[in-house]
């Protein structure tokens, strides 16, 4: 049985971890409900402007807008968004691992031939794939530092404008979508080309009750840009949003994990401090027997 000494180090040393995460969880709870109301304004809008845009331009032409076109894929981005710190749980494991396969799965020859590209935003992506020598498109890390929509328009452009000029044929974002504070879902999107919604056989007319003004081609050519970094904006919003939920379940359950810690120590503390007491207590007994018998 371990000494008391070394159980009272060990109680003390636990029992400051506790008050580390039972901050941190209190912190990330601040932080998770500003960073909630941020997504959840923004997500209506952004979800419906790709909705009305998907199916304005499933009804276009080809060649209305650079963004929409769909050509042969020679070289291909992928946009993978964590954090820049850790202690949330599996938070940026999971969202690495589901890069790592979607790069396995679909785009192994790209990486091999030189031809794949990552674009990180958050510290734990740009460390990962920068020691594993990775085409690395740019540092992100103060992102989060001030973190809005002008800020994420300026990625935005930088990879819009690669893919007009021919760098990347395809661009897919793989982030963590915020569902709740206990739950995150592992997202992947395709950014670029943008979308277009299924043209359906059995009707010959847009089924959609939208005006247009001044027309169909002037409206898809002047909100796709937008679109595309409002969509790369949401993502960035849900992944911070999940962050805080995930390090704040994770703090919750490390402080957890540390009470129960603790109560073990302290039974084993007791334990030894009677076991010491015990042993005392014989050997005065057996010191005052050996002096009467003298």
């Amino acid at each position: 049985m371990a000494n008391l000494k070394e159980v009272r180090i060990r109680i003390s040393s636990v029992s400051s971890t506790q008050q580390i995460t039972k901050a941190m969880k209190m912190v990330s709870a601040a932080k998770l409900k500003r960073a909630t109301n941020a997504i959840i304004q923004l997500r209506p809008y952004a979800n419906k402007l790709k909705e009305i845009l998907a199916n304005l331009s499933a009804s276009l032409e080809d060649g209305v807008s650079v963004y929409t076109q769909e050509r042969e894929v020679k070289n291909v981005l992928v946009v993978v968004v964590t954090s820049n710190r850790g202690l949330a749980g599996a938070f940026n494991t999971n969202v690495i691992k589901t890069a790592n396969n979607l790069i396995a799965d679909k785009y192994s020859n790209f990486h091999q031939s030189g031809n794949l590209h990552i674009v990180a935003i958050g510290k734990k992506a740009q460390d990962y794939y920068e020691k594993r020598k990775y085409n690395i498109i740019g540092n992100n890390n103060e992102v989060y530092s001030a973190l809005n929509f002008e800020n994420i328009s300026v990625i935005t452009e930088a990879i819009m404008q690669g893919f007009v000029d021919g760098k990347y044929d395809k661009v897919e974002v793989i982030y963590n979508q915020f569902k709740n504070a206990a739950m995150q879902i592992l997202t992947t999107e395709q950014l670029l080309p943008v979308p277009k919604a299924e043209r359906k056989a059995d009707t010959s007319t847009s089924q959609v009750d939208y005006i247009l003004e001044p027309s169909k081609e002037e409206i898809v050519e002047e909100l796709i840009p937008k679109n595309i970094k409002l969509q790369l904006y949401k993502a960035v919003l849900d992944s911070h949003a999940s962050e805080h939920g995930a390090r704040m379940t994770a703090m919750d359950k490390a402080t957890d994990n540390a009470g129960d810690l603790l109560k073990k120590l302290k039974l084993a503390y007791n334990q030894a401090r009677q076991a010491a007491i015990t042993t005392e207590l014989s050997e005065i007994v057996s010191g005052a027997a050996a002096l009467s018998n003298g």
